[in-house]
């Protein structure tokens, strides 16, 4: 029986992003030097598939410190983590590696700066969202404000609207916070807004890519966790671009074939936390199905690398 044909147009860039493999090296890293088990504060990046192959190596995750033993290593996620965190693993004498993706590290840093010039900052990012909680929790309560939407900006009541500066998190979709910071420079003429936008370069160019995919296909398969702030952000992205289909999954056992039916072009993107091998999986299940040809639709070449923590590039020391 002939097989239909169908062309598959592969994102580029997609996947892991700079950060997220320093993460993910940071936890093969420290298991290399200090054996099985290390502990992970919260999942080291949002992928059940990096998740469940680090913890079949060794890496346990947990919650919360107070999950971990003193006597083992901890490593932090790359999303970032409330100051108090690091604080009380000092505390207690514990020895952590945290893989905080250093874009969501400088953000913490302006927070910082922001506040010692004395002014309150407003967020736009997701409640609830882990890198959202470690950059809140930089300063004291009340000292960072989060704002979703234009209409939390239009309810937002602040300190002083003299002294107030902008910050965001990094996996936002671009046209919708424009939306949002225009709506804090209307109501806030003095907001200080940073020279350099906080949405991190990766979130920026799978987006990209992802609206150059929209001009070209019927359908969107964004591969990403549903727990994935930048997988879902492109899923909204493929929407607003156009694609009457655009659908987060897993992996290809997701794949909503019935929603497929009669399109002979679909678009793969994947989000910053996905690994290639995913992609590969998703490409065999369509040659499984169609007479499939590939196509890369490229829109800019990533170059990024950030290198681990010294601690790690350090032998263990010895009693």
């Amino acid at each position: 029986m002939t097989k239909p044909t169908l062309t598959l147009y592969l994102a580029a860039p997609r996947g892991f992003c700079a950060g997220v493999d320093r993460a993910i090296r940071i936890v093969e890293m420290a298991l290399e030097k200090w054996g099985a088990p290390v502990y992970v504060r919260h999942e080291i990046v949002h992928n059940k598939f990096v998740v469940d192959r680090l913890a079949g190596m060794g890496a346990v995750f947990v919650e919360e410190l107070d999950d971990a033993p003193l006597d083992r290593p901890v490593i932090f996620s790359a999303h970032g983590v409330p100051k108090s965190v690091p604080e009380e693993a000092e505390r207690r004498d514990m020895t952590y590696v945290d893989a905080t993706c250093p874009l969501v590290a400088r953000i913490h840093m302006a927070a910082q700066r922001f506040s010692e010039s004395g002014l309150q900052m407003v967020m736009i990012g997701h409640k609830g969202h882990p890198e959202t909680i470690g950059t809140m929790g930089q300063l004291p309560e009340g000292e960072v404000l989060l704002v979703e939407t234009v209409e939390d900006v239009a309810a937002l009541e602040v300190r002083d609207p003299e002294k107030l500066a902008l910050i965001t998190q990094t996996t936002l979709s671009i046209d919708d916070t424009a939306a949002v910071i225009a709506a804090l420079r209307e109501k806030f003429p003095a907001i200080e807004v940073p020279a350099k936008e906080d949405i991190c370069y990766a979130t920026t160019n799978r987006q990209g890519a992802v609206k150059a995919l929209a001009q070209k296909v019927e359908a969107l398969l964004v591969i990403g966790a549903p727990n994935s702030s930048n997988s879902r952000r492109l899923v909204e992205v493929g929407a607003a671009a156009g694609c009457r289909v655009a659908h987060l999954v897993q992996r290809a056992t997701d794949i909503d074939w019935e929603a497929l039916q009669g399109v002979t072009r679909v678009g793969v993107a994947a989000g910053a936390s996905a690994p290639e091998v995913l992609v590969d999986e998703v490409i065999a299940a369509f040659r499984e199905r169609f007479d499939t040809t590939v196509e890369t639709v490229e829109t800019v070449k990533e170059r990024v690398e950030f290198k681990v923590p010294r601690i790690l590039r350090e032998p263990v020391e010895t009693q």
